[in-house]
């Protein structure tokens, strides 16, 4: 059996400028911590080799942080290949080509199907990297028609849409391709399907950047031996939550019944939505939650009893509700305002946002 740690979508050096300086440096500290942190792990589950799957660095990168990763890549002690990736393609300024990379790294730096063998292992591992922001697919016409036992493909690549600029792949490819495991990246939330015999998978980004890249946020440790299987592992980075809950009577309340019990330095967003009196945001912060952002977007309460009683349809339909409040329990009290709430709304020409 060969056990690998696949990752990717690092995106080293990306400025993540949040609302005030103290988040902004919180992130980029745990940012740079993401390769000793997988390092760390590659050694705790005794893997074989390593997998980037491209996007390793954001753009530019700074002299520390190269020598850091080279230093980190270098003592993990298992071969590492690396895909470079629309953000970090090969161009004649880019490190995979202009610095010296330790012995046991290996960078695809040609924009075609390549292949590196691991004889003590029975593996061949193929791959391709980026030469420009843009990749044609990579996997047109391509079979991994070679003899070792097992065959692995590493590819920053998006099999989700045909007409993609990054490197599209098809189910049918992928099938057609002879690979045991195809380790993917680009695509910033993790997943995996099957074609054929292959398991194609991508691991998402190590950490979110913002609150289009929620929750939980880790690598694949992958397992080869009569088939390919893929299990997640968190990296226990800084995630972002972004909620929106009914401010309702008790805001405060809501709040608390979204938020975990125990204070933490992740980001949530929570946005305040439905008819409400005014909200003091200052006094529903958190102190325990210290990147909790709130947001107003309730609405002033409605009379929704206004009419009930008047000479009209709706008078007599509002004086209807109202009446079989008196004698109806708790849940049939609250179906009925919620009822009431909803026509008043209608009929007063505003949104309606059902619970």
């Amino acid at each position: 059996m060969i056990k690998i740690l696949h990752s990717a979508d690092w995106h080293l050096d990306a400025p993540l400028l949040m609302r005030n300086p103290a988040q902004t440096r919180y992130l980029r500290e745990a940012l740079a911590e993401i390769p000793g942190k997988i390092a760390t792990l590659c050694k705790e589950e005794n893997c074989d080799l390593m997998l980037l799957a491209g996007d390793l660095f954001d753009g530019a990168s700074t002299a520390g942080t190269l020598q850091e990763l080279k230093a980190t890549l270098r003592d993990v002690g298992v071969p590492v290949f690396i895909t470079p990736g629309n953000h970090d393609f090969v161009s004649a300024s880019a490190p995979w080509t202009s610095e010296v990379w330790p012995e046991n790294v290996h960078i695809f730096t040609r924009p075609t199907m390549e292949s590196v063998v691991l004889e003590e292992l029975d593996l061949r591992i193929y791959g391709a990297g980026y030469i420009s922001m843009d990749c044609p697919g990579l996997l047109k016409a391509f079979s991994a028609d070679h003899p070792q036992q097992y065959k692995v493909g590493i590819l920053h690549a998006d099999p989700t849409q045909a007409n993609s600029p990054y490197c599209p792949i098809s189910k049918q490819q992928i099938q057609s391709s002879g690979l045991d495991y195809l380790a993917l990246g680009h695509i910033h939330k993790g997943d995996s399907f099957r074609a054929g015999k292959t398991l194609c998978a991508w691991p998402g980004c190590p950490m979110g950047r913002g609150y289009d890249e929620q929750g939980e946020k880790g690598v694949l440790i992958v397992t080869l031996d009569e088939t390919a299987e893929a299990r997640f592992v968190s990296l226990d980075s800084p995630r972002f939550f972004d909620l929106d809950i009914a401010a309702g009577e008790d805001p405060a309340a809501a709040l608390d019944q979204v938020l975990p019990a125990m204070g933490n330095q992740d980001f949530y967003r929570v946005t305040f939505t439905g008819p409400s009196a005014p909200l003091d945001m200052d006094t529903l912060l958190r102190p325990e939650f210290p990147n909790l952002v709130l947001r107003d977007r309730t609405t002033a309460p409605v009379d929704i009893w206004s009419s009930a009683g008047q000479d009209t349809f709706e008078g007599r339909y509002f004086k209807l509700l109202q009446a079989q409040l008196e004698n109806a329990d708790e849940l049939t009290q609250k179906r009925i305002r919620l009822a009431a709430e909803i026509s008043r709304r209608i009929l007063d020409e505003q949104e309606v946002v059902l619970p």
